[in-house]
């Protein structure tokens, strides 16, 4: 019998991000599973363009961006969870796909729920997607969710 007693939503606060939230507590209250709630902010020396490009953000600001990613994962609240199922929220920083998958294996994640669409343009023509990476690599099922307002192939 399939076991889940840990689900990871790993969320970039997108649009695409708020669909995969839908599942991620639809499939926590199902499975009377812990939910957690993991945010990653960007490591912005690997997403310069050359490694000679300088930016300095000051501490001040580090700690601005953190402060509002922690309020805004607070604002999550799974409807009909309480006692004794538990929302963990999670703040880390670096690559995305790399912090998902660490996190996802330090916290013995079950079910990793992410939304397809986070980036878009030429970002994801370069850096490709974070889901499509964690897909890959990652160590258990990983469920992809589309934003509610795309439409599929068969209906275009």
């Amino acid at each position: 019998m399939i076991s889940i007693r840990k689900i990871l939503f790993p969320t970039d606060f997108s649009e695409c991000a708020k669909s995969a939230e839908e599942y991620a507590i639809a499939l926590a209250g199902q499975f009377n599973a812990e939910i957690h709630l993991l945010h990653v902010l960007a490591d912005l020396t690997t997403m310069l363009p050359d490694p000679g490009f300088a930016i300095s953000l000051s501490k001040d600001d580090l700690a601005m961006f953190k402060k509002e990613a922690q309020q805004r994962l607070e604002k999550i609240r799974p409807e009909g969870f309480s006692p004794p199922l538990r929302v963990v929220r999670a703040l880390r920083t670096g690559n995305a796909f790399v912090e998902i998958l660490k996190y996802a294996e330090e916290a013995r994640i079950d079910l990793i729920v992410i939304g397809t669409h986070g980036r878009s343009g030429l970002v994801h023509l370069l850096l490709g997607s974070v889901a499509e990476k964690v897909v890959r690599k990652a160590q258990c099922p990983v469920l992809t969710v589309r934003p509610a307002n795309q439409q599929s192939a068969t209906t275009k």
